[in-house]
């Protein structure tokens, strides 16, 4: 497993904390504290959103964001590399698996072999896998590729090999799964996007899906699994806690969960963000492109560039803060609202910079901002 060693993941000294992010009077729900610069490890990303990535990183402190949609070998990959070199955006990207050739004799051992090219030629810091395997791609047959499909075996143990996390979506919110009526709690959201709904129809159960992603980590003790969205059932915070504590190569993430996590008492959070603090990550799912922005979900009505620093600022309060009943980033996925947490500071150090930088292998020196380019000269070269 990735740099961790037992519960604590720490095999190194921390890195120095960064330049602050906030003023010295600190956020309301918080006075006096001093917010780190933050890594999204949760979004995804356009070359040609880079421009509006930049300005949301400026405006939110965000020091980097980690794309999970770095593309593959001859689709993506190439380009984006080039295109960083120059972004006014600071990110890394995770490599995503071509499925076109999953009918392949040998489909595994290609896909582990590209992702060492991306790892080490392109600089890549992971692999992403999205919750297509398990609800999306088939076999010739036409029947669903389980999560644990034997085929993948040599991926999963390349990641490891190379030291590079595994971001793994699997399944959907529990909702998902029951019928698209307004007694659905999710209901406004799938409303708008029907096609998320896996009541009826001939998919997997989700307890099967995340079952068998379970197996996939217990074959590969060497790999770290990302598992996104709080394992991908924050609906439930004795599985996540079992998950964490069966399986030393399991990291979380925080992206598009908080109203769901935030529904639980907040001491119960508290503990168990306390008890796996080096297990923990921020992110949100961010979304950009030229004309699209994703904050967490999308409705009927796009979000706006002005609808950002909000839907940041409704993480730092459930975070930071000790109220109660304040609203949760995602309006869409539910009309509740949620419990703030009130971390420590060292567990909000851990959760908004530290894993990140040990699961990427980066320190602090690299949240530094990018050089500005030099001013244009006044006079003219004879």
């Amino acid at each position: 497993m990735l740099g961790c060693k037992g519960d604590s993941g720490v095999t190194a000294s921390p890195p120095p904390a960064p330049a602050a992010a906030t003023t010295p009077a600190g956020p309301a729900w918080r006075p006096g504290y001093t917010r780190p610069p933050i890594i999204d490890m949760h979004t995804h990303i356009s070359p040609a959103g880079l421009p509006r990535l930049a300005t949301i990183m400026k405006d939110n402190g965000i020091a980097l964001v980690v794309n999970l949609s770095g593309g593959s070998i001859g689709r993506g990959v190439e380009k984006l590399t080039e295109i960083q070199k120059t972004s006014p955006a600071r990110f890394v990207s995770f490599f995503n698996v071509d499925w076109r050739y999953r009918r392949e004799p040998g489909f595994g051992r290609l896909m582990a072999q590209s992702l060492e090219l991306a790892v080490k030629r392109y600089g890549y810091k992971g692999l992403k896998i999205s919750k297509a395997l398990g609800l999306g791609v088939d076999d010739a047959d036409g029947h669903l590729l389980p999560v644990d499909w034997p085929e993948l075996d040599p991926l999963w143990a390349k990641a490891g090999e190379l030291g590079v996390p595994v971001a793994i979506h699997t399944g959907d919110p529990k909702a998902f799964w029951e019928p698209v009526t307004p007694e659905n709690e999710r209901y406004d959201e799938l409303n708008v996007h029907p096609g998320w709904s896996y009541a009826g129809g001939d998919f997997p159960s989700r307890a099967e899906l995340l079952a068998a992603r379970d197996r996939v980590v217990a074959r590969h003790p060497e790999t770290t699994f990302i598992c996104v969205h709080l394992g991908n059932n924050p609906e439930d915070l004795d599985y996540v806690e079992k998950l964490l504590a069966t399986y030393p190569n399991v990291v979380v993430d925080v992206a598009a969960r908080v109203p769901e996590i935030g529904r639980h008492p907040a001491d119960r959070v508290r503990a168990l963000f306390v008890k796996y603090k080096t297990r923990i990550v921020f992110g949100t799912d961010l979304g950009v492109g030229a004309d699209y922005l994703m904050l967490g979900s999308v409705g009927d009505v796009p979000s706006t560039m002005a609808d950002v620093k909000p839907f940041y600022d409704a993480h730092w309060r459930f975070f930071e803060g000790t109220e109660k009943g304040i609203a949760h980033p995602t309006p869409i996925q539910g009309r509740w609202t949620i419990d703030a947490i009130g971390l420590p500071d060292d567990v909000l150090e851990l959760l908004y910079y530290k894993n990140a930088l040990r699961l990427l292998k980066m320190d602090a020196a690299d949240l530094a901002p990018p050089p500005s380019p030099p001013p244009a000269s006044s006079t003219i070269a004879p």
